[in-house]
């Protein structure tokens, strides 16, 4: 088990000082242009900065704590904030008021619909099943519709907080 963790961790150790191989640039005589870490002849070797990842300052060393967002990002103040999610809150719930009145709707017709059957469906029992599952699946759909948007409610306030 030591040997083992050993040499991955030795493994490790070398796979890291290759990711930092050179890039050469071959121009051939036709003009087109080749990348490559194989050196060919002609081609020069590429001096490349390190590359900045998240996190880091501009200078490329680790700051040591994670930015919560990008250098030059533009940041709202939390007075604005406050509004847009207030804003968004208002949306939020007159869409949920909308999507409860469309189910209480789609509630309505489902009952009515699947209490009574249109003259061609007392023949075609399978026409009557189908409009049938066409109400029940609208209200399925609503009801999935104020579930989210109440979820969202719920999300909502508790970030605001």
């Amino acid at each position: 088990m030591h040997t083992t963790m050993k040499t991955l961790a030795f493994c490790l150790l070398l796979s890291s000082s290759l990711a930092q191989a050179e890039v050469y640039k071959y121009i051939d005589a036709n003009g087109n242009v080749t990348f490559t870490n194989v050196p060919i002849k002609g081609a020069k070797p590429m001096h490349l900065a390190p590359l900045s990842t998240y996190g880091n300052n501009s200078k490329g060393k680790s700051s040591g704590k994670v930015a919560s967002t990008p250098d030059g990002y533009p940041s709202v103040d939390s007075g604005t904030q406050t509004k847009r999610d207030e804003g968004r809150r208002k949306i939020l719930e007159n869409e949920l008021a909308n999507e409860q009145k469309a189910l209480a709707d789609a509630q309505k017709a489902y009952t009515d619909g699947a209490a009574t059957r249109n003259g061609d469906e007392t023949r075609n029992y399978q026409k009557y099943l189908d409009r049938v599952q066409k109400l029940k699946d609208a209200v399925t759909e609503r009801q999935k519709n104020v579930d989210a948007l109440r979820r969202e409610l719920g999300q909502s306030s508790s970030s605001a907080q």
